[in-house]
Protein backbone atom coordinates (compact mmCIF):
# COMPACT_ATOMS: atom_id res chain seq x y z
CA UNK A 1 0.00 0.00 0.00
CA UNK A 2 1.28 3.49 -0.86
CA UNK A 3 2.64 5.28 2.17
CA UNK A 4 0.39 7.88 3.75
CA UNK A 5 1.83 11.25 4.75
CA UNK A 6 1.88 11.25 8.56
CA UNK A 7 -0.23 14.41 8.76
CA UNK A 8 -3.09 12.70 6.88
CA UNK A 9 -3.34 9.52 8.96
CA UNK A 10 -6.42 10.86 10.77
CA UNK A 11 -8.00 13.45 8.52
CA UNK A 12 -11.14 15.48 9.07
CA UNK A 13 -12.59 16.99 5.87
CA UNK A 14 -14.89 20.01 6.11
CA UNK A 15 -17.29 19.90 3.16
CA UNK A 16 -16.65 16.20 2.59
CA UNK A 17 -19.63 15.87 0.26
CA UNK A 18 -18.13 18.11 -2.43
CA UNK A 19 -16.59 16.76 -5.63
CA UNK A 20 -13.00 17.50 -4.65
CA UNK A 21 -13.26 16.60 -0.97
CA UNK A 22 -15.13 13.33 -1.47
CA UNK A 23 -12.44 12.21 -3.92
CA UNK A 24 -9.66 12.88 -1.43
CA UNK A 25 -11.64 11.02 1.22
CA UNK A 26 -11.96 7.96 -1.05
CA UNK A 27 -8.22 7.80 -1.65
CA UNK A 28 -7.38 8.35 2.02
CA UNK A 29 -9.72 5.55 3.07
CA UNK A 30 -8.28 3.19 0.44
CA UNK A 31 -4.80 3.88 1.84
CA UNK A 32 -5.85 3.04 5.37
CA UNK A 33 -6.39 6.47 6.87
CA UNK A 34 -9.03 7.23 9.48
CA UNK A 35 -11.40 9.75 7.88
CA UNK A 36 -14.10 11.90 9.39
CA UNK A 37 -15.91 14.83 7.86
CA UNK A 38 -18.94 17.05 7.78
CA UNK A 39 -21.11 18.95 5.37
CA UNK A 40 -23.96 21.40 5.66
CA UNK A 41 -26.32 19.02 3.87
CA UNK A 42 -26.60 15.41 2.77
CA UNK A 43 -24.69 14.28 -0.32
CA UNK A 44 -24.93 11.47 -2.86
CA UNK A 45 -21.30 10.68 -1.94
CA UNK A 46 -22.06 9.79 1.68
CA UNK A 47 -23.29 6.17 1.39
CA UNK A 48 -20.14 5.06 -0.42
CA UNK A 49 -17.83 6.93 1.94
CA UNK A 50 -19.57 5.55 5.00
CA UNK A 51 -19.32 2.04 3.55
CA UNK A 52 -15.54 2.58 3.32
CA UNK A 53 -15.44 3.58 7.00
CA UNK A 54 -15.75 7.36 7.03
CA UNK A 55 -17.56 8.98 9.96
CA UNK A 56 -19.69 11.79 8.54
CA UNK A 57 -21.82 14.41 10.26
CA UNK A 58 -24.51 16.45 8.53
CA UNK A 59 -24.25 19.90 10.05
CA UNK A 60 -21.05 21.52 11.27
CA UNK A 61 -19.95 21.88 14.89
CA UNK A 62 -16.69 21.80 16.82
CA UNK A 63 -17.50 18.41 18.37
CA UNK A 64 -17.34 16.81 14.90
CA UNK A 65 -13.55 16.92 15.29
CA UNK A 66 -13.86 14.26 18.00
CA UNK A 67 -15.09 11.44 15.75
CA UNK A 68 -11.87 9.49 16.40
CA UNK A 69 -9.88 9.04 19.61
CA UNK A 70 -7.10 11.59 19.79
CA UNK A 71 -8.73 13.90 17.30
CA UNK A 72 -7.61 14.50 13.73
CA UNK A 73 -3.98 14.82 12.67
CA UNK A 74 -5.14 17.41 10.13
CA UNK A 75 -8.24 19.28 9.07
CA UNK A 76 -8.69 19.67 5.31
CA UNK A 77 -10.59 22.64 3.88
CA UNK A 78 -11.38 24.18 0.51
CA UNK A 79 -11.27 27.86 -0.38
CA UNK A 80 -15.04 27.99 0.15
CA UNK A 81 -14.64 27.25 3.88
CA UNK A 82 -14.31 30.46 5.89
CA UNK A 83 -12.25 30.71 9.06
CA UNK A 84 -15.49 31.46 10.94
CA UNK A 85 -16.65 27.89 10.29
CA UNK A 86 -16.95 26.28 13.78
CA UNK A 87 -14.78 23.31 12.84
CA UNK A 88 -12.14 25.47 11.17
CA UNK A 89 -12.08 27.76 14.22
CA UNK A 90 -11.84 24.79 16.60
CA UNK A 91 -8.93 23.33 14.66
CA UNK A 92 -7.06 26.63 14.95
CA UNK A 93 -7.78 26.85 18.68
CA UNK A 94 -6.53 23.29 19.24
CA UNK A 95 -3.41 23.75 17.14
CA UNK A 96 -4.46 21.11 14.60
CA UNK A 97 -2.79 21.59 11.19
CA UNK A 98 -5.23 22.96 8.61
CA UNK A 99 -4.47 21.96 5.01
CA UNK A 100 -6.03 23.27 1.83
CA UNK A 101 -7.62 20.56 -0.28
CA UNK A 102 -4.86 20.95 -2.89
CA UNK A 103 -2.14 20.51 -0.25
CA UNK A 104 -3.76 17.27 0.88
CA UNK A 105 -4.00 16.03 -2.69
CA UNK A 106 -0.38 16.97 -3.33
CA UNK A 107 0.56 14.82 -0.32
CA UNK A 108 -1.30 11.87 -1.85
CA UNK A 109 0.58 12.37 -5.14
CA UNK A 110 3.96 11.79 -3.52
CA UNK A 111 5.79 8.80 -4.97
CA UNK A 112 3.80 8.81 -8.23
CA UNK A 113 4.33 10.04 -11.78
CA UNK A 114 1.82 12.85 -11.80
CA UNK A 115 -0.21 14.17 -14.73
CA UNK A 116 -2.14 17.37 -14.00
CA UNK A 117 -4.77 18.65 -16.41
CA UNK A 118 -5.39 22.40 -16.28
CA UNK A 119 -7.22 24.98 -18.38
CA UNK A 120 -10.19 27.30 -18.25
CA UNK A 121 -12.37 24.79 -20.09
CA UNK A 122 -12.26 21.04 -20.63
CA UNK A 123 -10.08 19.94 -17.74
CA UNK A 124 -12.63 17.57 -16.20
CA UNK A 125 -13.34 15.84 -19.51
CA UNK A 126 -9.65 15.64 -20.46
CA UNK A 127 -8.68 14.26 -17.05
CA UNK A 128 -11.44 11.70 -17.35
CA UNK A 129 -10.46 10.69 -20.88
CA UNK A 130 -6.83 10.17 -19.85
CA UNK A 131 -7.89 8.13 -16.84
CA UNK A 132 -10.16 5.80 -18.86
CA UNK A 133 -7.53 5.42 -21.60
CA UNK A 134 -4.83 4.47 -19.07
CA UNK A 135 -7.21 2.03 -17.41
CA UNK A 136 -7.77 0.42 -20.81
CA UNK A 137 -3.99 0.02 -21.04
CA UNK A 138 -4.11 -1.82 -17.68
CA UNK A 139 -1.98 0.82 -15.91
CA UNK A 140 -4.48 1.31 -13.03
CA UNK A 141 -3.81 4.98 -12.30
CA UNK A 142 -4.85 6.76 -9.14
CA UNK A 143 -7.08 9.67 -10.10
CA UNK A 144 -8.93 12.66 -8.69
CA UNK A 145 -11.46 14.34 -10.98
CA UNK A 146 -14.02 17.11 -10.55
CA UNK A 147 -16.80 14.88 -11.85
CA UNK A 148 -17.95 11.25 -11.73
CA UNK A 149 -16.81 8.93 -14.52
CA UNK A 150 -19.76 7.27 -16.24
CA UNK A 151 -17.77 4.01 -16.40
CA UNK A 152 -17.20 3.69 -12.65
CA UNK A 153 -19.55 6.28 -11.15
CA UNK A 154 -16.63 7.58 -9.09
CA UNK A 155 -14.56 10.76 -9.05
CA UNK A 156 -11.46 9.25 -7.42
CA UNK A 157 -9.57 5.99 -7.03
CA UNK A 158 -6.43 4.70 -5.35
CA UNK A 159 -4.61 2.78 -8.06
CA UNK A 160 -1.63 0.45 -8.02
CA UNK A 161 0.09 1.62 -11.19
CA UNK A 162 2.36 4.35 -9.86
CA UNK A 163 0.60 7.02 -11.94
CA UNK A 164 -1.60 9.77 -10.50
CA UNK A 165 -3.92 11.73 -12.81
CA UNK A 166 -5.52 14.86 -11.38
CA UNK A 167 -7.66 17.76 -12.46
CA UNK A 168 -5.78 20.95 -11.57
CA UNK A 169 -8.09 23.78 -10.51
CA UNK A 170 -6.95 27.30 -11.30
CA UNK A 171 -10.01 29.05 -9.85
CA UNK A 172 -8.25 29.92 -6.57
CA UNK A 173 -4.66 29.30 -7.66
CA UNK A 174 -4.47 26.16 -5.53
CA UNK A 175 -3.00 24.10 -8.39
CA UNK A 176 0.32 25.73 -7.52
CA UNK A 177 0.59 23.08 -4.80
CA UNK A 178 1.31 20.41 -7.43
CA UNK A 179 4.62 19.48 -9.10
CA UNK A 180 3.59 17.31 -12.06
CA UNK A 181 5.78 15.38 -14.45
CA UNK A 182 3.17 15.95 -17.18
CA UNK A 183 1.08 19.12 -17.34
CA UNK A 184 -1.70 19.71 -19.86
CA UNK A 185 -3.13 23.20 -20.49
CA UNK A 186 -6.21 22.97 -22.69
CA UNK A 187 -6.78 26.73 -22.99
CA UNK A 188 -6.42 29.98 -21.06
CA UNK A 189 -9.33 32.42 -21.02
CA UNK A 190 -9.87 34.88 -18.16
CA UNK A 191 -12.36 33.62 -15.58
CA UNK A 192 -12.75 33.59 -11.79
CA UNK A 193 -11.91 37.27 -11.65
CA UNK A 194 -13.67 37.42 -8.28
CA UNK A 195 -10.52 35.70 -6.96
CA UNK A 196 -7.75 36.74 -9.40
CA UNK A 197 -8.88 40.32 -9.84
CA UNK A 198 -7.61 40.95 -13.37
CA UNK A 199 -7.26 39.03 -16.62
CA UNK A 200 -3.48 39.54 -16.41
CA UNK A 201 -3.32 37.96 -12.95
CA UNK A 202 -5.40 35.02 -14.17
CA UNK A 203 -3.01 34.37 -17.07
CA UNK A 204 0.01 34.78 -14.80
CA UNK A 205 -1.13 31.99 -12.48
CA UNK A 206 -0.87 29.55 -15.41
CA UNK A 207 2.71 30.71 -16.01
CA UNK A 208 3.47 29.93 -12.38
CA UNK A 209 1.78 26.54 -12.70
CA UNK A 210 3.89 25.58 -15.71
CA UNK A 211 7.03 26.47 -13.75
CA UNK A 212 5.97 23.87 -11.17
CA UNK A 213 6.82 21.07 -13.64
CA UNK A 214 9.41 18.73 -12.22
CA UNK A 215 12.80 18.71 -13.98
CA UNK A 216 12.52 16.96 -17.34
CA UNK A 217 8.74 17.13 -17.26
CA UNK A 218 6.52 17.77 -20.27
CA UNK A 219 4.06 20.59 -20.96
CA UNK A 220 1.26 19.77 -23.42
CA UNK A 221 -0.77 22.68 -24.79
CA UNK A 222 -3.46 23.34 -27.38
CA UNK A 223 -1.81 25.39 -30.12
CA UNK A 224 -5.22 26.51 -31.45
CA UNK A 225 -5.75 28.59 -28.31
CA UNK A 226 -3.66 31.77 -28.65
CA UNK A 227 -3.03 32.40 -24.92
CA UNK A 228 -2.11 28.74 -24.37
CA UNK A 229 0.20 28.86 -27.39
CA UNK A 230 1.86 31.98 -25.96
CA UNK A 231 2.28 30.15 -22.66
CA UNK A 232 4.00 27.30 -24.53
CA UNK A 233 6.38 29.73 -26.22
CA UNK A 234 7.39 31.24 -22.88
CA UNK A 235 7.90 27.77 -21.42
CA UNK A 236 10.19 26.73 -24.28
CA UNK A 237 12.17 29.95 -23.89
CA UNK A 238 12.73 28.97 -20.25
CA UNK A 239 14.04 25.56 -21.33
CA UNK A 240 10.95 23.45 -20.65
CA UNK A 241 9.96 20.55 -22.88
CA UNK A 242 6.74 21.26 -24.81
CA UNK A 243 4.38 19.36 -27.10
CA UNK A 244 1.44 20.95 -28.89
CA UNK A 245 -1.79 19.64 -30.37
CA UNK A 246 -4.46 21.06 -32.66
CA UNK A 247 -5.11 22.01 -36.26
CA UNK A 248 -2.37 24.65 -36.37
CA UNK A 249 0.65 22.69 -35.10
CA UNK A 250 3.77 22.22 -37.20
CA UNK A 251 6.35 20.64 -34.87
CA UNK A 252 7.67 17.13 -35.48
CA UNK A 253 6.73 15.86 -32.02
CA UNK A 254 3.29 17.50 -32.01
CA UNK A 255 -0.15 16.00 -32.62
CA UNK A 256 -1.75 17.57 -35.70
CA UNK A 257 -5.52 17.35 -36.02
CA UNK A 258 -6.18 16.66 -39.71
CA UNK A 259 -9.95 16.31 -39.65
CA UNK A 260 -12.98 15.95 -37.43
CA UNK A 261 -16.16 14.23 -38.58
CA UNK A 262 -19.16 14.78 -36.29
CA UNK A 263 -21.87 12.17 -35.81
CA UNK A 264 -25.15 11.96 -33.91
CA UNK A 265 -23.51 10.41 -30.84
CA UNK A 266 -19.96 11.75 -31.05
CA UNK A 267 -17.38 11.97 -33.82
CA UNK A 268 -14.09 10.79 -35.27
CA UNK A 269 -10.90 12.85 -35.12
CA UNK A 270 -8.04 12.08 -37.50
CA UNK A 271 -4.72 12.96 -35.93
CA UNK A 272 -1.10 12.66 -37.03
CA UNK A 273 1.21 11.83 -34.15
CA UNK A 274 4.72 10.40 -34.27
CA UNK A 275 4.60 10.34 -38.06
CA UNK A 276 1.52 8.11 -38.11
CA UNK A 277 -2.09 8.94 -38.89
CA UNK A 278 -4.70 7.64 -36.48
CA UNK A 279 -8.49 7.80 -36.42
CA UNK A 280 -9.82 8.18 -32.88
CA UNK A 281 -13.48 7.63 -32.11
CA UNK A 282 -14.76 10.09 -29.48
CA UNK A 283 -18.15 9.02 -28.17
CA UNK A 284 -19.06 12.47 -26.82
CA UNK A 285 -20.04 15.16 -29.33
CA UNK A 286 -18.12 18.26 -30.34
CA UNK A 287 -14.75 19.14 -31.84
CA UNK A 288 -13.77 20.63 -28.48
CA UNK A 289 -14.13 17.14 -27.00
CA UNK A 290 -12.04 15.70 -29.83
CA UNK A 291 -9.26 18.16 -28.97
CA UNK A 292 -9.48 17.04 -25.35
CA UNK A 293 -9.06 13.45 -26.52
CA UNK A 294 -5.91 14.37 -28.46
CA UNK A 295 -4.47 16.05 -25.35
CA UNK A 296 -5.17 12.87 -23.37
CA UNK A 297 -3.51 10.82 -26.11
CA UNK A 298 -0.27 12.80 -25.89
CA UNK A 299 -0.26 12.66 -22.09
CA UNK A 300 -0.83 8.91 -22.14
CA UNK A 301 2.06 8.35 -24.53
CA UNK A 302 4.34 10.40 -22.26
CA UNK A 303 3.26 8.21 -19.34
CA UNK A 304 4.36 5.11 -21.24
CA UNK A 305 1.16 3.76 -22.82
CA UNK A 306 1.02 2.53 -26.45
CA UNK A 307 -0.71 5.04 -28.72
CA UNK A 308 -2.97 2.43 -30.40
CA UNK A 309 -4.22 1.09 -27.06
CA UNK A 310 -4.79 4.62 -25.80
CA UNK A 311 -6.93 5.30 -28.88
CA UNK A 312 -8.98 2.19 -28.13
CA UNK A 313 -9.45 3.37 -24.56
CA UNK A 314 -10.56 6.82 -25.69
CA UNK A 315 -13.16 5.21 -27.94
CA UNK A 316 -14.57 3.46 -24.86
CA UNK A 317 -14.88 6.71 -22.90
CA UNK A 318 -18.53 7.14 -21.99
CA UNK A 319 -18.44 10.66 -20.62
CA UNK A 320 -18.63 12.36 -17.24
CA UNK A 321 -21.62 13.13 -15.11
CA UNK A 322 -23.06 16.53 -16.07
CA UNK A 323 -20.98 16.75 -19.29
CA UNK A 324 -23.73 16.41 -21.92
CA UNK A 325 -25.16 13.61 -19.82
CA UNK A 326 -28.22 11.89 -21.29
CA UNK A 327 -31.06 11.97 -18.77
CA UNK A 328 -33.80 10.29 -20.79
CA UNK A 329 -36.40 10.53 -23.53
CA UNK A 330 -40.14 11.17 -23.30
CA UNK A 331 -42.71 12.05 -25.96
CA UNK A 332 -39.86 11.88 -28.51
CA UNK A 333 -38.04 14.67 -26.66
CA UNK A 334 -34.46 13.95 -25.58
CA UNK A 335 -33.21 15.58 -22.37
CA UNK A 336 -29.54 16.15 -21.51
CA UNK A 337 -27.70 17.92 -18.69
CA UNK A 338 -24.48 19.90 -19.02
CA UNK A 339 -22.17 21.80 -16.66
CA UNK A 340 -21.17 24.60 -19.08
CA UNK A 341 -21.12 27.91 -17.19
CA UNK A 342 -18.74 30.15 -19.17
CA UNK A 343 -19.66 31.68 -22.57
CA UNK A 344 -16.96 29.75 -24.43
CA UNK A 345 -18.13 26.48 -22.90
CA UNK A 346 -21.77 27.27 -23.64
CA UNK A 347 -21.02 28.06 -27.29
CA UNK A 348 -18.85 24.97 -27.81
CA UNK A 349 -21.42 22.69 -26.23
CA UNK A 350 -24.36 24.15 -28.15
CA UNK A 351 -22.49 23.67 -31.43
CA UNK A 352 -22.05 20.03 -30.47
CA UNK A 353 -25.69 19.78 -29.38
CA UNK A 354 -26.75 21.06 -32.80
CA UNK A 355 -25.19 17.99 -34.43
CA UNK A 356 -26.75 15.67 -31.85
CA UNK A 357 -30.20 17.21 -32.38
CA UNK A 358 -30.26 16.37 -36.08
CA UNK A 359 -33.43 17.87 -37.61
CA UNK A 360 -34.93 18.67 -34.19
CA UNK A 361 -34.80 22.00 -32.43
CA UNK A 362 -32.38 22.79 -29.59
CA UNK A 363 -33.93 24.14 -26.38
CA UNK A 364 -31.56 25.26 -23.62
CA UNK A 365 -32.53 25.94 -20.01
CA UNK A 366 -29.63 28.08 -18.83
CA UNK A 367 -28.87 29.05 -15.24
CA UNK A 368 -26.16 31.73 -14.89
CA UNK A 369 -23.55 30.94 -12.22
CA UNK A 370 -22.20 33.76 -10.01
CA UNK A 371 -23.31 37.39 -10.08
CA UNK A 372 -19.80 38.57 -10.99
CA UNK A 373 -19.59 36.25 -14.00
CA UNK A 374 -23.10 37.19 -15.15
CA UNK A 375 -22.30 40.91 -14.97
CA UNK A 376 -18.95 40.55 -16.75
CA UNK A 377 -20.04 38.21 -19.54
CA UNK A 378 -23.75 38.99 -20.13
CA UNK A 379 -23.17 39.93 -23.78
CA UNK A 380 -20.97 36.89 -24.44
CA UNK A 381 -23.52 34.58 -22.81
CA UNK A 382 -26.26 36.03 -25.02
CA UNK A 383 -24.18 35.44 -28.17
CA UNK A 384 -23.45 31.85 -27.14
CA UNK A 385 -27.06 31.04 -26.23
CA UNK A 386 -28.28 32.39 -29.56
CA UNK A 387 -26.97 29.15 -31.09
CA UNK A 388 -30.10 27.45 -29.67
CA UNK A 389 -33.60 27.71 -31.14
CA UNK A 390 -35.31 28.37 -27.80
CA UNK A 391 -33.63 29.79 -24.71
CA UNK A 392 -34.99 29.83 -21.17
CA UNK A 393 -32.82 31.91 -18.83
CA UNK A 394 -33.19 31.24 -15.10
CA UNK A 395 -32.09 33.55 -12.34
CA UNK A 396 -28.49 33.57 -11.13
CA UNK A 397 -27.18 30.74 -8.94
CA UNK A 398 -25.11 32.83 -6.56
CA UNK A 399 -23.08 30.01 -4.99
CA UNK A 400 -20.43 31.71 -2.83
CA UNK A 401 -21.51 35.28 -3.74
CA UNK A 402 -24.09 37.62 -2.29
CA UNK A 403 -26.74 39.09 -4.68
CA UNK A 404 -25.68 42.22 -6.52
CA UNK A 405 -28.30 44.91 -7.21
CA UNK A 406 -29.33 44.99 -10.86
CA UNK A 407 -27.63 41.69 -11.72
CA UNK A 408 -29.96 38.83 -12.67
CA UNK A 409 -30.64 36.43 -15.49
CA UNK A 410 -32.60 39.23 -17.15
CA UNK A 411 -29.28 40.85 -18.15
CA UNK A 412 -28.60 37.90 -20.43
CA UNK A 413 -32.18 37.36 -21.60
CA UNK A 414 -32.54 40.98 -22.69
CA UNK A 415 -29.51 40.66 -24.95
CA UNK A 416 -30.57 37.29 -26.39
CA UNK A 417 -33.84 38.98 -27.39
CA UNK A 418 -31.97 41.25 -29.82
CA UNK A 419 -31.22 38.27 -32.09
CA UNK A 420 -33.58 35.86 -33.84
CA UNK A 421 -33.52 33.24 -31.09
CA UNK A 422 -36.71 32.98 -29.03
CA UNK A 423 -35.94 33.74 -25.37
CA UNK A 424 -37.84 33.50 -22.09
CA UNK A 425 -36.66 34.83 -18.73
CA UNK A 426 -38.13 32.77 -15.89
CA UNK A 427 -36.81 33.72 -12.43
CA UNK A 428 -39.22 31.37 -10.63
CA UNK A 429 -37.37 28.05 -10.45
CA UNK A 430 -40.57 26.05 -9.87
CA UNK A 431 -42.12 27.32 -13.11
CA UNK A 432 -39.28 26.39 -15.47
CA UNK A 433 -40.33 22.77 -16.02
CA UNK A 434 -43.86 23.74 -17.06
CA UNK A 435 -42.50 26.35 -19.47
CA UNK A 436 -40.00 23.88 -20.96
CA UNK A 437 -42.71 21.24 -21.42
CA UNK A 438 -44.89 23.82 -23.19
CA UNK A 439 -42.03 24.65 -25.56
CA UNK A 440 -40.83 21.12 -26.35
CA UNK A 441 -42.11 19.34 -29.45
CA UNK A 442 -41.46 15.80 -30.73
CA UNK A 443 -37.93 15.55 -32.11
CA UNK A 444 -36.56 18.38 -29.98
CA UNK A 445 -33.48 18.14 -27.76
CA UNK A 446 -33.58 19.92 -24.40
CA UNK A 447 -30.40 20.59 -22.43
CA UNK A 448 -30.30 21.93 -18.87
CA UNK A 449 -27.09 23.94 -18.56
CA UNK A 450 -25.14 25.58 -15.76
CA UNK A 451 -23.05 24.86 -12.67
CA UNK A 452 -25.87 25.23 -10.14
CA UNK A 453 -29.04 23.32 -9.23
CA UNK A 454 -30.46 23.51 -12.78
CA UNK A 455 -29.33 19.87 -12.97
CA UNK A 456 -32.45 18.96 -10.95
CA UNK A 457 -34.77 20.03 -13.76
CA UNK A 458 -33.99 17.29 -16.31
CA UNK A 459 -35.67 14.43 -14.43
CA UNK A 460 -38.57 16.71 -13.48
CA UNK A 461 -39.07 17.66 -17.12
CA UNK A 462 -39.12 14.00 -18.16
CA UNK A 463 -41.75 13.29 -15.50
CA UNK A 464 -43.88 16.18 -16.74
CA UNK A 465 -43.57 15.05 -20.37
CA UNK A 466 -44.56 11.52 -19.32
CA UNK A 467 -47.61 12.88 -17.51
CA UNK A 468 -48.73 14.91 -20.50
CA UNK A 469 -48.17 11.99 -22.85
CA UNK A 470 -50.32 9.71 -20.68
CA UNK A 471 -53.11 12.30 -20.65
CA UNK A 472 -52.98 12.46 -24.43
Amino acid sequence: MTELPEVLRRAHLIGIGGAGMSGIARILLARGAEVSGSDAKDSRAFPGLRAQGAKIAVGQAAENLDAFDGGPSAVVVSTAIKDTNPEFAAARERGIPVLHRAEALAGLMEGHRVACIAGTHGKTSTTSMLTVALQHCRLDPSFAIGGDLNESGSNAHHGTGGIFVAEADESDGSFLAYSPSVAVVTNVEPDHLDHHGTAEAYVEVFTKFVRRLEPGGLLIVCADDAPAAELAGKAEAEGLRVQRYGRTVTGEGDAKVLDYTPGPEGGVVRVEVGGKQLDVLVAVPGEHMALNAVAALLAGVELGAPVEELAEGLAAFGGVRRRFEFKGRSADVRVYDDYAHHPTEVAAQLRAVRHAAGSGRVIVLFQPHLYSRTKTFATEFAEALSLADEVVVLDVFGAREEPEPGVSGALIAEQVSTVSTSVHYEPAFDKVVTLAADLAKPGDLVVTMGAGDVTQLGPELLTELDRRSEQG
